[in-house]
Formats: structure tokens, C-alpha cells, sequence
């Protein structure tokens, strides 16, 4: 790595292990804590293109670091938040990209503007959201996503990309496809979402229908369903301040129809969600606990008591502990189901 000269805002030998929500052990070589793009065409300017390795971090909320980082780490920590638009049929809402995402969805909801409630309580940060296209309780960002804008660490450009650039798939886009955290080209600075004023609450899963159903609540407006989305995910995820976790672990898993026809005849009661393109998706928290590792640990980690698509780190793990425990639950699903489950996180 030649660095013709560091900036004053690079640190040497960062700890990593309050930056990551799993708190797992590492140092960076080079940290950059990055809250205008004036830094990052001060950082292009100091190493020859492919001289440099560089990660993205984001809230470091989907992240296993399996040891120290021989590189340059851009934690991205560029804020604001304002309406950047509206037409007849939309408002169009700008972050940037280090705005803290659950206080943005609160935000929009505060100022009148529905459409991202039930993405309430998403650990992570505006610029990561598009990377692994979050979703949770029947939407997904795609589809309130407009555009976002992204600096080129190769030829110091900024430049946009719209929804179909972004190639969005389940929990995925471009730069997941194209390793965006790491020596990826692109950096996400800001964010812009479409927000429809044609507005419909999304209520039919049945965690969020209950939380309202318990309140009286019969037809909820998008504050009641962003609070009963809060209330559903705070009784099953855990605070990572409290005990350190990625929230999901792994994808829930999409398989043919034929393939969940199999599993249904032989398991019920497994809780499935047919897809646009006629393949079914299921439920990796029910195979995780019907496999047996539902609250169960393996050395300093474990699948959480309360929901097992969490992997929690008990206390003195390692990137190393977390693999382990991965590939036994990944292991037993396979034998008892035969459906391989995919991890959400980023290994670095």
C-alpha cells in the first residue's frame, strides 16, 4: 500500500471492535471517518489508482470481521436529510448517506410523508440500505427507491444511478454483485426515495396484523404501523448495544414451487410466501429453530432464544467463532430439510 501522504482526517490502527454491531475484534490499517465527498477526492488524489484497498462501513450492522483489515476502512458519516421534491404523485426525500436509518424512517413519518414504516427499527445506515436491498414485513427498498448518488474511487466522478441501474434483487444490487464493500469503485454518498401520496398500509403479515389487532387498531395509518413494526421487532431482536448481533443472519431461503410442494406435504406448518416469478419463499427462522438451534450456543455465540435467524455473540468471540456456528446450523438445515440457507452479512 503507497500513500504519497496521509490526510490529516486518516487515523493508523483503528479499533474496529465499537464499529461493528457483532463487536468482534479487529483493527483497521487506515481508518477514514468520512462526512463530506471533499475528503474522498483528497483520499483519490493521495494513492495511484489499485495502490489503495479500501472497505465501505456503513453502522457496521451486516458485517463479521474475521480479523484486521490490511486496508483502508471509509466509515461513511455524511448527513442530511431533506425534501428534495415533490409531483402530483410523490414526495422525494434525500439522506445522506450516514444518516442513521430507523431515525430517517421516523423523520419522514414525523413530517407526513408515509411509505417506509415498515422498514422502522432496520439497524444501519442510509448509504448501506440499497446494498443489501433491506426489507422486512412485505416491502422492500426498491420499491420506494428514485436514485442515488455515488462517487467513483477510480476516477473522482460522481455519478448516478437510478432503480434499474441498481439491479435490485432479494437483498441484493450492483454493488453487493460487484463487491461493493470491498475495493468495490463506487462509494454511496446520498440517497434519494420516492415516497407515493397514494399511500396503502401493508398489514397482512401476521406479526404486525397481531401487534395492531392487540392495540384495536382497525385501520392504522403509517405512524401506528411503524410503532407496531417497532414493538414486533424489539420483542424478538435484541439491542446490539446489550448483546451484540447482525439482526437476521441469514436470507430466507427462495426455492421452486415443486421443492416447497415437497417440504409443505412433509412440514405444514412451515410458514412460506409465494413470489412473483412462481417460486416460494420460506421462512430460515422456523427451519433454524425446527432444526434445533433455536437459543441454542455454540462456544460464545449462539442463535437467540427469541428468534433464531439471530446470531449473538455472548461475549470474547471471534470472526472464527461465528464461522463455525454458520456452518453447523447451515449443516443441520441442509440434513433435516435439505434447503441451504444463504448468510446476510458481509465477511471481511
Amino acid at each position: 500500500m503507497r500513500i504519497a501522504s496521509l490526510p490529516d482526517f486518516v487515523e493508523l490502527e483503528a479499533n474496529l471492535a465499537q464499529r461493528n454491531t457483532l463487536a468482534l475484534p479487529a483493527h483497521a490499517a487506515l481508518y477514514a471517518r468520512i462526512t463530506d465527498v471533499g475528503q474522498l477526492v483528497e483520499l483519490v488524489n493521495s494513492y495511484a489508482p489499485g495502490d489503495l484497498r479500501f472497505f465501505v462501513l456503513g453502522g457496521g450492522s451486516n458485517l463479521v470481521l474475521s480479523g484486521d483489515v490490511d486496508g483502508l476502512v471509509l466509515h461513511m458519516a455524511i448527513c442530511g436529510r431533506e425534501l428534495a421534491g415533490e409531483d402530483a404523485d410523490a414526495w422525494y426525500v434525500r439522506a445522506g448517506a450516514g444518516e442513521n436509518w430507523h431515525d430517517f424512517v421516523q423523520w419522514t413519518l414525523a413530517q407526513g410523508w408515509p411509505g417506509l414504516e415498515n422498514l422502522a427499527l432496520i439497524p444501519g445506515t442510509v448509504g448501506a440500505a440499497p446494498i443489501q436491498n433491506i426489507g422486512a414485513y412485505g416491502l422492500e427498498l426498491a420499491e420506494r427507491f428514485h436514485a442515488l448518488m455515488a462517487f467513483d474511487m477510480q476516477t473522482g466522478e460522481i455519478v448516478r444511478f437510478d432503480r434499474t441501474a441498481c439491479r435490485f434483487g432479494y437483498r441484493d444490487s450492483v454493488f453487493k454483485q460487484q463487491g461493493w464493500h470491498l475495493d468495490g469503485r463506487f462509494v454511496i454518498t446520498d440517497v434519494t426515495l420516492r415516497l407515493p401520496k397514494a399511500w396503502a398500509p401493508l398489514t397482512r403479515y401476521a406479526d404486525v396484523a397481531a401487534e395492531l389487532a392487540a392495540r384495536n387498531i382497525a385501520t392504522p395509518d403509517a405512524r401506528q404501523i411503524g410503532d407496531a413494526v417497532v414493538t414486533v421487532r424489539r420483542r424478538k431482536l435484541p439491542d446490539p448495544a446489550v448483546l451484540p448481533n447482525t439482526g437476521s443472519f441469514f436470507h430466507n431461503p427462495v426455492v421452486a414451487a415443486a421443492a416447497a410442494e415437497r417440504l409443505l406435504a412433509s412440514h405444514p406448518g412451515l410458514p412460506h410466501y409465494p413470489q412473483p416469478d412462481g417460486r416460494v419463499k420460506l421462512a430460515a427462522g422456523w427451519l433454524i429453530e425446527q432444526a434445533g438451534w433455536k437459543g441454542r450456543d455454540l462456544g460464545p455465540v449462539g442463535m437467540y432464544e427469541k428468534q433464531a435467524l439471530v446470531l449473538v455473540n455472548r461475549g470474547g468471540a471471534t470472526g472464527a467463532d461465528v464461522v463455525a456456528l454458520m456452518q453447523a446450523v447451515q449443516h443441520d438445515v441442509v440434513e433435516k430439510f435439505g434447503v441451504e440457507l444463504t448468510p446476510e452479512p458481509v465477511f471481511l
